[in-house]
């Protein structure tokens, strides 16, 4: 699962959250679900921050990627 699909998970979830017909066990599952996308979502972008730390620019202009 990719962070733009986490993120459309969350925004689905939220709109759902916003429901006032929806009823407390669904609410919660949904809830929980959220919660997961939101750690998974979380994960990318440290994923993604640690990349863009280790990206140096080089005398010549040309970027890499310190491993």
């Amino acid at each position: 699962m990719s962070f733009e699909t986490s993120l459309e998970r969350l925004e689905a979830i939220a709109a759902r959250l916003e429901d006032d017909e929806l009823e407390l066990d669904a609410a919660l599952a949904l809830f929980e679900e959220g919660i997961a996308e939101l750690r998974a979502a979380s994960a990318f972008l440290s994923q993604a921050e640690t990349r863009l730390k280790h990206l140096n620019e080089a005398a010549d202009g040309v970027f890499r990627v310190d491993e």
